[in-house]
């Protein structure tokens, strides 16, 4: 007969430690997504037109034709969004804006995180304790 490694109050014991680190080591690829680490420190500034706009949880996402390329732009959710004064509505596909915020570090994405969107002269902005 074979004896278990762990005796049954110890294996109780570190069920729960282990189930925490776990659940830290699946989430990370998650947390990190959805932080700023993939994105540049400086300031970027993007002009053109909504071609597609993916909106709802966990955020929005804007597929934008400018100087010939398509450029993804992630806004806020859908919470922040009205918070800012941004409705589906004005991200509708045909409009035109400027989407103030980082771009991914690397530069062969087209991808950047909106801080700010500016639509008809009106700035909306999503993060206004980030400068």
């Amino acid at each position: 007969m074979m004896r278990p490694i762990l005796k049954p109050a110890a294996a109780r014991r570190l069920a729960l430690p282990l189930a925490l680190v776990l659940a830290g080591v699946a989430a990370g690829p998650v947390a990190a997504h959805h932080g700023w680490r993939w994105a540049e420190d400086g300031n970027f500034e993007l002009t053109g037109t909504i071609e597609e706009a993916r909106l709802g949880n966990p955020h929005g996402l804007l597929q934008v034709s400018a100087d010939g390329e398509m450029w993804t732009v992630e806004v806020g959710q859908p919470w922040r969004n009205a918070q800012a004064g941004l409705t589906d509505e004005k991200l509708r596909p045909g409009v035109e804006l400027t989407a103030s915020g980082h771009r991914a570090s690397d530069p062969a994405e087209r991808l950047m995180k909106a801080e700010r969107i500016i639509i008809d002269g009106e700035t909306h902005n999503l993060y206004p304790d980030r400068d």
